[in-house]
């Protein structure tokens, strides 16, 4: 079985970086580590204009992506 991190907007900078939107791991523990990481990597890459956070949905794992970051420079 699958598990899959999925970015869940691509926003003007991940559209401008071609940010994949989903990965795909064999265990549950390989993918909520690379959500979390993959999360924060984008909190720090990125303009600042949103915040990026993990939710687990059923045994995947979603990137929401929220207004409200540091700069206002790019959109949803």
């Amino acid at each position: 079985m699958n598990h899959h991190v999925v970015l869940e907007k691509l926003c003007a900078c991940a559209i401008k970086h071609a940010t994949e939107r989903i990965c795909s791991f064999e265990t549950k523990v390989e993918a909520e580590e690379h959500a979390y990481e993959w999360a924060d990597s984008l909190n720090t890459l990125f303009c600042g204009k949103h915040g990026f956070d993990v939710v687990e949905v059923d045994d995947n794992y979603v990137i929401s992506v929220e207004v409200g970051g540091f700069i206002e420079a790019c959109e949803v």
